[in-house]
């Protein structure tokens, strides 16, 4: 080896000892959370959405997925984090700078809130009043839920955030509704799409609406059917909804409201979080008329924030709400229905008895549970609360009552299945047996998700130190992982990899090696101090660059 590329090589290893005095690697993140009533810490981060969408579900703990972005990251990239509401309070509100760029994952198939991304281009619509417009749309959205779903609602139950600037209105709009829910943010995204059909010009545009649409309307041949009955229909015609028109910068005019916001696996930005780039976060309005109401342990912003998450909705005394369209035979019609989830009036979540939810195995067990006596249940439909990771199923055909040890002549049963403790118990419909739940029962391990997915510490391609800063894990990662998406940092700052020891060694740098290990090992045996033996080290390199 020439004695100028043993000294290149030198130099490269003092500049990275340099790097990493001035930026040491990230202890791990350690919890410090000791509330009794919360359950333990958990927080994963991951390069990949399905990577933290699978531990969310595998994990015990009431965990939730959230989305970071990184101001010095490529534009969309994004980091995923696992842990739950508390936990991400408490470092969210700690560590802004960190934590600032935050968006909810809106889990496909969950249920959720009504929610909305209103926004218009300031200068192109100088004669609009914003805060105008959002207190109009509560009201037409209010007298919708009441009509179609007898739902009571006002300005006091939508949780109104503004992020505007001189130059956009923007608003986000979160409707907490009394013990009622949509079924997903696709209902939700049907909805709005229906009732928003009576804006001028919008049936001359329909196409456009179909496209800003494309993944949330089922089927794209309801068009003006897709609402209500025709009846129905026409009696809001007669509304004049020309508010909720405005103009883009080309000045060409489009819709107050985003359509675009009701896809599978959504990310909606969170309170208190900006887009990357911009120093505008969400805050409450000054026109919000709602009022958090803190429980037993929580803060009024603690409180706030938690009515601002989509996806966090109980099972406990919800009524869920959905929009769906039937194939008649006088052809395709839209059903709306309000499902309470102790009474149950309808069958029109339905195709052959039962659509599939996210966990087809777990849908094939509760076939399986639901069987006795030559008679075989089947599925009316699924409701699945993300926030305690339960899956709601409703049942037909098939009435065995745990409680009373028979079958009942008219009222339906339910199986719970909860994910997060892998049990599954069952519920009645039967007015007699209100408040029975039957004792809990382990689910087959091998629809556990817990047992078909591990992760370790080692997993994670991104880590949280104790004073909030995200850094890439420095832990190697095999090869195989790094195919499947894992992100490694083999080099501070950017650097790239050099080829250490891809070229064969020559003679002379062989035999330096042997001088260094024969000096160390007699110094070693003679009880040397370490400031000796790198004295001496030190010294043997000096010479070999002679």
């Amino acid at each position: 080896m020439r004695k100028s590329d043993w000294g290149n090589r030198l130099k490269k290893v003092e500049q990275l000892a340099q790097s990493f005095q001035k930026r040491p690697l990230s202890s791990h993140y350690k919890p410090r959370l000791s509330r009794p009533w919360q359950p333990s810490s958990i927080w994963k981060l991951f390069p990949r959405q399905c990577m933290a969408i699978n531990f969310a579900q595998s994990c015990r703990e009431d965990v939730h997925v959230f989305a970071l972005e990184k101001e010095q990251a490529k534009v969309g990239q994004r980091i995923y984090l696992v842990t739950s509401y508390s936990e991400l309070w408490h470092y969210y509100s700690t560590y802004r700078q960190s934590l600032m760029h935050c968006y909810e994952l809106i889990p496909e198939g969950a249920v959720c809130k009504l929610y909305f991304d209103l926004e218009f281009h300031r200068p192109s619509n100088n004669d609009i009043d914003g805060k105008a417009m959002v207190a109009s749309l509560i009201q037409y959205v209010s007298e919708n839920l009441k009509e179609v779903f007898g739902i009571e609602c006002s300005e006091k139950d939508v949780l109104n955030l503004d992020s505007s600037t001189e130059e956009k209105f923007s608003r986000h709009l979160i409707f907490n509704l009394p013990n009622a829910a949509f079924k997903d943010n696709m209902h939700v995204g049907r909805f709005v799409h229906a009732i928003l059909q009576p804006v001028p010009s919008v049936h001359q545009r329909e196409s456009d609406l179909e496209n800003q649409m494309d993944g949330v309307t089922g089927d794209r041949g309801e068009r003006g059917l897709i609402g209500r009955s025709q009846a129905k229909r026409s009696k809001h015609e007669e509304r004049d909804l020309s508010f909720l028109l405005v103009k883009n910068k080309d000045g060409q005019e489009g819709l107050f409201v985003d359509l675009s916001v009701y896809t599978k696996n959504r990310n909606f930005r969170l309170y208190k979080s900006s887009k990357v780039g911009k120093n505008v976060a969400f805050t409450v309005a000054e026109d919000n008329k709602f009022i958090s109401k803190p429980e037993m342990n929580y803060s009024v912003e603690e409180s706030l924030f938690l009515s601002s998450l989509i996806s966090n909705v109980s099972f406990t005394g919800q009524k869920i709400l959905t929009w769906d369209l039937l194939d008649k035979k006088e052809g395709l019609c839209s059903v709306t229905y309000a499902q309470k989830s102790s009474t149950l009036n309808s069958v029109s979540d339905s195709l052959e008895g039962y659509q599939f939810s996210p966990h087809k195995e777990v849908d094939s067990f509760v076939l399986s549970v639901v069987k006795r006596d030559g008679i075989q249940g089947s599925i009316r439909r699924w409701n699945y609360f993300v926030s305690e990771q339960l899956i709601v199923y409703d049942i037909v055909k098939y009435r065995w009552c745990q409680n009373v040890n028979r079958f009942h002549k008219s009222n339906n049963i339910m199986i719970l299945v909860d994910l997060k403790d892998e049990v599954w118990y069952q519920k009645c419909h039967d007015p007699a047996c209100k408040n029975f739940r039957s004792s809990s029962y382990p689910l087959p391990q091998d629809i556990c998700v817990s047992y078909l997915l591990t992760m370790d510490e080692e997993d994670q391609a991104y880590l949280m130190d104790n004073v909030g800063n995200i850094q890439l894990s420095q832990t190697p990662q095999p090869l195989a992982q790094k195919n499947q998406g894992f992100i490694v940092a083999t080099c501070p700052y950017g650097e790239e990899r050099e080829s250490w020891g891809d070229q064969p060694d020559d003679q002379a740098y062989l035999e330096a090696l042997e001088d260094v290990e024969r000096t160390t090992v007699h110094l070693a045996e003679n009880d040397v101090s370490d400031e000796l033996l790198l004295q001496t080290v030190t010294e043997l390199e000096c010479c070999k660059d002679l």
